[in-house]
């Protein structure tokens, strides 16, 4: 008989359960629905060609995104992440500046986006992921040229700048962040060279990144979303080949990723994020900017569906957040 591999699924025919092996043991899949006043909600900004423009769409079904609102200038490689009520967006390029503005929408309702405070340094690129009470920021471009190892915090609930939470194991790139409750997940892409690392860290303590594995393909520009078990990396570049690879890492253990499925189109630069039960993988660029968004069922591997298109081609690996991700 074979060795069952840690993170497996299956369906319990006789329980009529979805279950995964944690490596000793089959554990059923629990999901949890908050009341999330109106569904669970994507929404999308901070892209290029840099506009302020918000977008949201349900997640729990398909169709076209709808305008939301605002941020409060136009920028480009933002980072967002949320809680089951606040979005955030963190960093960027207005123009070709870097900022350190941080700004929130309520994600419940529409409108333009208010300041919320500032980071520890201007960047632009970083990942952002988040629980339900912190907001992470890590990793970077500080200044054109110069990488940063930088992670820092907010509380979500309440406005402020920034304060130091620790460092990443090396100063890179990192464009997308993830979470379940318990660990962030940061893939570093680009430490002056393409690289396949992850990281993680324990959001609600303070201290520096821990090596996690790799992705499955070393690549560039790839966005990640996640629900409380299983984090996924899309898409992504690697000069002089768009990919349209899916891959995906139990959040609990650490390891190297697997592959999953495929995107519906090879591309870079897209922007994701995800309910307890789908993943969005919104936008990206080809060669020309993409309004693609993708779906996936993240406990199930297999190829993306089309879920509908943005309201604009654009392209940002993290510029999406949803009240529903797996850090909640």
């Amino acid at each position: 008989m074979s060795a069952i591999p840690s993170g497996a699924m299956r369906f319990n025919s006789d329980s009529q359960k979805l279950e995964y092996y944690d490596g000793s043991q089959w554990l059923q899949v629990s999901t949890f629905s908050p009341n999330l006043n109106g569904g669970a909600r994507g929404v999308f900004a901070g892209h290029f060609p840099q506009t302020a423009t918000i977008n949201y769409v349900n997640i729990a079904s398909t169709g076209n995104a709808i305008s939301f609102g605002s941020l409060s200038e136009a920028r480009g490689s933002t980072s967002s992440c949320s809680s089951k009520d606040r979005g955030l967006w963190m960093g960027g390029n207005p123009g070709s500046n870097f900022t350190d503005t941080i700004d929130f929408i309520t994600i419940a309702s529409t409108g333009n986006a208010t300041d919320f405070g500032n980071l520890t340094l201007s960047r632009r690129e970083v990942s952002a992921l988040s629980s339900s009470t912190r907001g992470i920021c890590a990793g970077g471009y500080a200044t054109p040229g110069a990488l940063s190892n930088v992670i820092d915090y907010v509380t979500i609930a309440s406005t402020g700048n920034a304060v130091d939470f620790g460092d990443l194991t090396s100063a890179g790139v990192t464009h997308s962040g993830s979470s379940s409750p318990v660990r962030g997940i940061i893939p570093i892409a680009y430490t002056g060279s393409v690289v396949n690392t992850i990281n993680f860290i324990t959001i609600s303590t303070l201290g520096n990144a821990t090596d996690f594995g790799d992705t499955s393909v070393t690549r560039n520009n790839m966005s990640t979303c996640a629900n409380p078990i299983r984090a996924i990396f899309s898409g992504g570049y690697s000069s002089p080949t768009y990919y349209n690879v899916i891959d995906y890492i139990t959040i609990a253990q650490t390891g190297n990723a697997v592959d999953f499925g495929d995107l519906t189109i090879a591309r870079r630069e897209t922007s994701s994020c995800a309910s307890s039960t789908r993943g969005l993988i919104s936008g990206g660029y080809t060669g020309s900017n993409q309004n693609t968004i993708d779906y996936v069922s993240i406990l199930i591997q297999g190829n993306a569906i089309d879920f509908g298109d943005l309201t604009a081609a654009t392209f940002s690996t993290s510029g999406a957040c949803s009240n529903a991700h797996g850090g909640l």
